[in-house]
This record gives C-alpha cells, structure tokens and sequence, in this order.
C-alpha cells in the first residue's frame, strides 16, 4: 500500500474534526432538548428549560449540516476505481456469399409421439386394441424379461399350450395358454380345457392369461387345481412393476406392425376386411381363401379368437 502524502493526511484530520464537531452539536442539542428540562425543576430554574429549547434545536441543525458536510467531503476525496475499458471482439469478416450468411439448420429428432389412436402409457386401452397374435406375442416377451426361456408358435394348431416356458432353477417346464377377449370372462369349460392340457403333458401347474376376466366360477376351479389364473388387470399390474425401460419395450411389442388387424389362426397371414352378404356389415376373412379354410371373425368381436 502506497504511503499517504502530507496533503491526504490534513483532509483527513480536517474531516475527522468534521465528523466530531458535528456529533458534538447533535450531543449538545439532545442535552438541551431532553437532558436540560428533566433536571431543570423548580420556581426559579424550571423556566430555563423552555428557554433553552430552541437553542437545543439550533444545535441540533448544525450537527446535522456539519454531517452532511462531512459526507460530501469525504465522498469527493474517496478515490474513484476505473473499470477496464471493455475488450471488443475483432470484427467478423462479411462473408462472401450467400451460402457463408446462411445458418446451419439442424435436421429434427426422431419423433417420439406414438401414432394415431395409440397410448403412450400402458392401460386397459392398449390390451382392448391389440389382436390376438400381439397379445400373445405381449406375453412372451413379459415372461422372457422375468428371466424365462420362451418357445412358442405363430399359426396353427398349438395343441393348447400357446407359451412354453423353461427356468433355469427348475427342470420342469411350464405352459402358458392365452386368451385374447374383451368382454367375455373366461369360464370354467375353458379352464377344464386347459387342465386336460397340463395333465396330457404331466404337468401339475399351468398359467392362464387373458386381457378380460375370470368368472367365479372358473377362478375357483384355477385354484384347486394349480392354475395361475392371471386377468387383464393382474396383468397390467405386473407390467406396472417393470422398469420404464422394461415397460416401453413391452408397449413396442404390443404396436407392432398392423397390431389391430386380425391375424389368421390357421396360416398366420393377415386378415382382410370383407362385406357380409347376409347384412349390411363386413367379417374379417383370411387373405389366402380359399387355400385357406381358416375360419372367418365378425369384425365387432375380432378380439374373441383364440
């Protein structure tokens, strides 16, 4: 720190002579405004206090003058910091044509929206909208992230096993059977069905799926007999408990490709739309009749196939 010259320290002296002349004045009229008439009391001396009033006013005025006064002084001989000039950036040469003017564009990202009339979110809608195949399809890819090793088959007569699941923790095999309604809760002949199944195979435990319900009937008869009756809502919770990650890829699987249109349970093509000649409506019928005899689906239960 640079040394004070002679000069700086005079003002500096005068401005604390300033500054204590100043809290003198203000003491002084505080002493004659409040001190004074408290202890000035009596027939002769009590008419001093009135009297000294303004002159406490009077000094109190000073002081405040000789405060600001000080304030002035001291602000005009603080010393005044300069800010660095501001470092202007070269100039930028005027491109040369139009090309060099013309901003980059960036190319749009993928879009992620999903298409129209499909969820972006797993609900009961998205099991309601996807045909049988896709639902199917739901399910092995549900079980093959749990860990198992899954084998099944497109099209075709599946001897009523549509899922076949292998653990790596145990020997014996389980089978899946799904069943793709709406509205209709499955019952108890579907699930005696399914139970002949599992005792042609020799097995003693089996899981049946399906995007509706279960009659009461049918879920009792489940129980007794080591049936895994799982609904559309089980279902959906079990997908809840998958990570984001897990849930996306399961909900690409159920959209995939014409995941409305019916596909043919016999040869595996996809359904068409054609007129009903006994009514005004239309049925869905396979692509390959007749080389196909696969059998037709009236389009407003499209879902009840297999």
């Amino acid at each position: 720190m640079a040394k004070q010259t002679r000069a700086e320290r005079r003002r500096e002296r005068a401005q604390q002579e300033l500054a204590g002349k100043a809290w003198m004045a203000i003491f002084v009229g505080i002493l004659l405004l409040v001190v004074a008439p408290a202890f000035l009391k009596g027939p002769i001396v009590g008419t001093l206090g009135p009297a000294l009033r303004p002159a406490g006013w009077v000094a109190l005025a000073i002081g405040a003058v000789l405060l600001g006064l000080h304030y002035v002084v001291r602000r005009q001989a603080a010393p005044v910091e300069i800010e660095p000039a501001a470092v202007r950036a070269p100039a930028r040469p005027a491109p040369t044509s139009t090309a060099e003017r013309r901003e980059p564009t960036l190319s749009p990202s993928p879009s992620t929206t999903p298409h129209a009339g499909q969820e972006s979110q797993w609900s009961p809608a998205v099991l309601q909208a996807i045909e049988w195949r896709r639902f199917e399809a739901l399910c092995e890819a549900l079980y093959a992230q749990a860990g198992f090793t899954t084998r099944s088959q497109s099209h075709g007569a599946d001897g009523g096993v549509d899922i076949w699941l292998q653990s790596r923790h145990n020997d014996v095999p389980r089978i899946v059977q799904c069943k793709h309604w709406q509205s209709k809760a499955v019952g108890v002949k579907e699930m005696r069905e399914f139970f002949g199944v599992m005792a042609s195979h020799q097995l003693k435990s089996g899981t049946y799926v399906t995007s509706s319900t279960f009659s009461a009937e049918a879920a009792a008869f489940a129980k007794a007999n080591g049936i895994h009756a799982q609904d559309g809502a089980a279902l959906l919770k079990l997908i809840g408990q998958r990570t984001p990650e897990q849930q996306a890829a399961l909900l690409a699987v159920a959209y995939e490709g014409e995941y409305w249109r019916p596909t043919c349970a016999s040869c595996g093509t996809k359904m068409v739309e054609k007129p009903s000649s006994k009514n005004d409506g239309s049925f869905w019928g396979c692509a390959n009749y007749p080389k196909c005899k696969g059998r037709t689906i009236p389009k407003s239960r499209a879902s009840a196939t297999v």
